[in-house]
């Protein structure tokens, strides 16, 4: 009876649900209902009868996976083995080692070691490879696998078995909480000008900032920024809103959110006074500048509170939110998309409107213009364009492959285990670029010029239309001359890689911070920056 009576209640509800919504939720309702049994019955089948034995946790993930992906890349579902990452990605925290890995010639290569932590405590190096870990292989395991070997709660103990210069070590560590600096370096690039690098929007990030901007006025006497945003994919909106609250008034409109439910269209003003609401503010963006980035970015624009220099953003405009599952499990969804203070949306991507499976950009016949706050155009559908455009510069062919074969991760690994450190950043210097030409010569590697493909090309054109023997000779000579000379290349190219190389070596004395630190020197952003601070800051943003 008592049976009857719960499911009495069920249906009785599902009848006021039903009779509560329009009819065409009804009809979405009745078709979630439907495919969810369909979905189950499949599910239970295929396992129960598939020829092969399956695993059911790995079968449902990819087939979550599958699903999401139809919707866009933000959607993300994190299993249970998988909420580290979940963590992660709200409050830059993870229980784990300090490493960053790759997987070269398929093997388990440290990539880089985290300051301050045990992977660094303990010895661990850029280039050490991870045999094993507890006694487990490494073979054949997939990157979560791996991820969830490394990472773990903080407190428990693993043994990395590595290898270096071909000698195998034993190393117990015990994990501890990982926090990534979300301002890794701040300091002057000279007497006047202040620099902030703040590399994501977690909980703690305009937290940071604001330290970081207290400091550099009150220690250094800064009296003009530069807030880096390069290469910052984001995070949380409301640590976007904080960190422009710090620069303009309270009770100013910073970002809008609209959504399919009404409870998620949210206005997000300024709650507090701005501690510099007048410092001269520059704000650095690339391609790699996305979401609360662009929230910073875009609003400082369009309220002129700020000149943006650099390239184009990303172009991503839509919010995501957190849920939690069953078993332990969460799903980052899309929820909503965002809007700045002139009322763009700066999204690139219209993830409605697939071809091929690929999403398409905005048409530039949909791109509309809107004002800011002095009334200088902006654009919506395309991230956020800088007011200062840095020109970027293509990597040279021997570059790349000297990246995409290791040769310089390998050099500069044994070349810094083998020199002195030097004190500080700024006493360091390389002068042994020789040595560097002579280690590349000695390799053999994949490394071809656009121009030598081209010829290629023009060659078995030429043949299929029967003119190569016309011109055999001619075509030959140029085929020589164009083709790739390493050694030659390695001097032609010396002022491109020469800074890579030395970077590098940096990041292995002085880790991140220091690599940071470097790269200013002679860094055209930077110099960028300056020369608009001293000559026509004030007369952009009119």
């Amino acid at each position: 009876m008592k049976k009857f009576t719960n499911r009495f209640y069920i249906n009785a509800l599902g009848v006021v649900i039903l009779l509560s919504l329009s009819s065409a939720a009804v009809v979405k309702y009745f078709d979630v209902s439907k495919n969810l049994e369909v979905f189950t019955t499949l599910y239970k089948e295929l396992n129960l009868y598939y020829v092969d034995e399956t695993n059911p946790g790995d079968l449902m993930k990819t087939g979550i996976d599958a699903m999401l992906k139809s919707l866009d890349p933000y959607t993300v579902y994190y299993p249970e083995s998988r909420i580290e990452d979940a963590r992660f990605m709200q409050t830059g925290q993870y229980g784990g080692i300090g490493i960053d890995i790759e997987s070269i010639d398929e093997k388990i290569i440290i990539n880089e070691v985290l300051e301050g932590f045990p992977a660094a405590s303990e010895g661990l190096k850029p280039g050490d490879e991870i045999i094993s870990i507890d006694s487990q292989s490494l073979t054949d395991l997939k990157p979560d696998q791996l991820d969830g070997l490394l990472k773990g709660n903080v407190g428990t103990t693993l043994i990395v078995e590595y290898k270096r210069a071909g000698e195998r070590k034993e190393v117990e560590l015990t994990r501890a909480e990982i926090k990534i600096e979300e301002v890794p370096y701040f300091g002057m690039l000279n007497e006047t000008d202040g620099y902030i690098k703040l590399t994501s929007f977690t909980k703690t990030a305009s937290m940071n900032v604001r330290a970081a901007l207290i400091e550099l006025r009150s220690k250094n006497k800064a009296q003009r920024l530069v807030l880096d945003l390069r290469g910052n994919g984001g995070g949380l909106l409301r640590e976007a809103v904080n960190i422009v609250n710090l620069f303009v008034e309270k009770g100013q409109l910073v970002v809008s959110t609209k959504g399919k439910i009404d409870s998620w269209n949210k206005v997000y003003e300024t709650k507090t006074a701005p501690i510099a609401p007048d410092i001269p503010l520059i704000i650095l963006v690339d391609e790699n500048s996305a979401s609360a980035s662009e929230i910073v970015s875009g609003a400082l624009q369009d309220l002129d509170r700020a000149v943006v220099v650099g390239r184009q953003s990303f172009g991503k405009g839509l919010v995501q939110q957190t849920k939690d599952l069953v078993y332990n499990s969460k799903m980052k969804l899309t929820i909503a998309k965002y809007y700045i203070p002139s009322g763009r949306c700066i999204q690139r991507l219209d993830y409605s409107n697939k071809e091929d499976g690929k999403a398409k950009a905005v048409a530039d016949s949909l791109i509309q213009p809107f004002l800011t706050k002095n009334g200088r155009k902006v654009y919506d559908g395309r991230g956020v364009d800088p007011d200062i455009l840095i020109e970027k510069k293509d990597e040279s062919e021997l570059l790349k492959s000297l990246k995409t074969n290791y040769i310089l991760f390998d050099y500069v690994n044994d070349y810094a285990a083998r020199i002195q450190k030097a004190d500080t950043v700024i006493d360091f210097s390389y002068e042994d670029y020789g040595s560097f030409k002579e280690y590349t010569k000695s390799i053999d590697f994949d490394y071809s010029t656009a121009s030598n493909q081209k010829m290629k090309e023009l060659v078995e054109l030429a043949k299929k239309e029967n003119l190569f023997m016309d011109s055999k000779s001619e075509i030959e000579n140029l085929v020589n001359e164009l083709a790739p000379n390493v050694s030659e290349d390695l001097e032609r190219y010396k002022e491109e890689i020469l800074p890579v190389l030395k970077r590098e070596i940096v990041k292995r004395q002085f880790y991140k911070k220091g690599e940071i630190q470097y790269s200013l020197i002679n860094d055209p952003y930077i110099k960028g920056s300056i020369d608009t601070f001293n000559s026509n800051y004030s007369s952009i943003l009119q």
